[in-house]
């Protein structure tokens, strides 16, 4: 029979953040993980500051700084008739050294974290492992039933706590006594790319048009696109043509409009994948055996892109509340209920501002209104750009969120 005292389902980084920072801190841990690699586009691909830190932390600053990356120190967003674009966000103006959000390719994360991982004598990683279904004996959750994608085998591995990392299509989502509340959301997402030029503008755009908005991520040579849809709207948007899409896209940008040769956009609709938004949560993350962390707790709308760094912040409040009744053999109910009251306030907070956004913001403009009246965004911008400190508050929010997780004690290492 398999054992483990701990088995992580899902190796995203919320999932490859506790594995390793549990078996740093000696616990048992098997990561299960169903794809045979990290290699998945159109990701989540920003790392903030609360991860740098944890990072450095960790002793891993060094090898992420090695790795290819994009620094983002700047929120830019089209306010005005004319699509003026203005700072509304300086993160470069926060203190510290980590005042910038790395853009970095999810998988290099993904692999710096496991090759960390399996240094360290009590993790396992297991990919191409799919889990199916949780055991369960006297309405505890003792462990899982997995199926091998490669060998088509299947088996059983318990454990003393399973945690499920496995995101918004967990198995966990399906145990009525959690109790999923859903959230209306007025936007669906195309993610997509266009060749990016030095002349450019740097950092994190916005962009708005016929009921439309983008966001453009600088990625040094190309720009990671993601263009928000009124829900539902794929297929009839789809049917108005690329071409059309690609005129009014354009037609928002108005930097772009003035390149010397445009930027030529997808070729197909192939180029151009779509991201059902949902946003949810759980009204109870644990039972018997079992934890919910990141968007397998809580799945977070794209707004203000900090959903992974609250995955990444719900592992390491996991670890820090877990590491040693885990290693003791005493964990329980009462452990795993910890975990959801810590990060409880911080989620309800979170998805409050994005739900502002989607009625206010969002959703009129998707509709075709606009948000308010008269030139008031126009006249906020000045405001912001008049005053640089009022800029540190959307700024603060973007790298920590509402406050930093502390990992356990065991897990820290020196740089270098």
């Amino acid at each position: 029979m398999e054992r483990t005292t701990c088995c992580v389902v899902g190796g995203g980084p919320a999932g490859m953040v506790l594995g390793l920072l549990l078996a740093r801190a000696g616990v048992e841990v098997t990561v299960l993980e169903k794809h045979g690699d990290f290699l998945r586009d159109f990701r989540g691909d920003t790392v903030h500051p609360s991860t740098l830190r944890l990072l450095d932390d960790l002793g891993l600053a060094d090898r992420f700084a090695a790795l290819p990356q994009r620094h983002v120190h700047s929120i830019q967003l089209p306010i005005g008739r004319g699509g003026e674009l203005f700072t509304v966000g300086e993160i470069g103006s926060l203190p510290g050294k980590y005042n910038y959000v790395a853009m970095v390719p999810q998988w290099d994360l993904l692999d710096l974290l496991a090759d960390e991982a399996k240094r360290e004598p009590t993790f396992q990683l297991r990919m191409n492992t799919e889990v199916t279904s949780f055991l369960m004996e006297r309405g505890r959750v003792t462990g899982v039933r997995y199926r091998d994608r490669t060998t088509g085998s299947t088996g059983e591995l318990r454990a003393t706590l399973t945690v499920a990392c496995d995101g918004r299509g967990s198995l966990a989502r399906d145990l009525p006594e959690l109790g999923l509340q859903e959230f209306a959301c007025p936007m669906d997402v195309w993610w997509f790319r266009l060749p990016r030029e030095e002349s450019d503008p740097r950092g994190l755009v916005g962009n708005a048009g016929e009921r439309f908005l983008t966001a453009m991520i600088d990625r040094g040579d190309y720009w990671q696109c993601a263009a928000l849809i009124p829900k539902g709207a794929d297929a009839t948007c789809r049917a108005e043509g690329l071409d059309r899409f690609l005129a009014a896209f354009t037609e928002a940008t108005p930097w772009m409009r003035q390149r010397p040769d445009r930027a030529p956009g997808p070729r197909s609709w192939d180029e151009v994948k779509l991201l059902d938004v949902r946003m949810d949560r759980l009204r109870r993350w644990h039972r018997p055996g079992l934890l919910c962390v990141g968007d397998a707790a809580h799945a977070m709308s794209p707004v203000f892109g900090i959903g992974i760094n609250l995955a990444v912040e719900d592992a390491v409040a996991a670890a820090r509340h877990l590491a040693r009744p885990l290693r003791e053999g005493t964990v329980g109910l009462a452990d795993v209920r910890a975990v959801q009251r810590r990060r409880w306030p911080t989620t309800v907070a979170t998805q409050g501002l994005q739900r502002i956004a989607h009625a206010r913001v969002i959703g009129p403009l998707l509709q075709g209104r606009s948000p308010v009246a008269g030139g008031q965004p126009l006249r906020l911008a000045e405001v912001l750009t008049k005053a640089p400190w009022l800029k540190r508050a959307p700024a603060y929010f973007l790298a920590y969120g509402a406050g930093r997780e502390r990992p356990p004690a065991e897990a820290l290492r020196r740089s270098g």
